[in-house]
């Protein structure tokens, strides 16, 4: 099996602001990212607000748009990518805990719904980041741009 859209990939799923959007591609290219799908309703470039927050990755960092994601995992899947939920849900593991395995592809979310069940159906594994205050959750781009560094860390040199 081969990785053709290299070793970490992000599936974003109905990300709805255009701001959160330019912060997945600046945090992507600065952890390794290779390939954005931005999934749903997702915004997508060439938008002027997703340029200013993004500061040039929306430019270099290969991405696509893909209206339904569930067809996309499978996809990937098929050619080995391990899939990982990034999603606060009963039976995830501790982002910090996790030991991944490439080519990977890191799965988030609409910013209030998460990620639909299609999608968590796919998911070879789920990560949460454990949260120590009140709040249940991140901002969805402050979320990923943890949870790719993390992942990065164990991002081979050479595949």
């Amino acid at each position: 099996m081969t990785a053709p859209y290299g070793p970490f990939v992000v599936v974003a799923e109905n990300i709805r602001s255009l701001h959160n959007v330019g912060a997945i591609f600046r945090s992507a290219d600065g952890a390794g990212v290779s390939w954005i799908f931005l999934g749903g309703y997702s915004g997508h470039p060439p938008r002027p607000e997703i340029s200013k927050v993004a500061l040039g990755a929306d430019e270099w960092l290969p991405w696509q748009h893909v209206w339904e994601v569930a067809p996309l995992l499978d996809e990937l899947a098929g050619h080995g990518y391990q899939i990982v939920a990034l999603e606060r849900t009963a039976g995830a593991i501790p982002l910090h805990q996790f030991q991944p395995r490439w080519p990977l592809a890191l799965i988030i979310g609409n910013e209030v719904e998460g990620l639909g069940d299609a999608v968590l159906r796919r998911a070879h594994h789920l990560v949460s980041i454990p949260m120590r205050g009140r709040k249940e959750s991140l901002n969805v781009s402050v979320a990923f741009g943890i949870a790719a560094f993390r992942l990065a860390e164990a991002l081979p040199e050479k595949l």
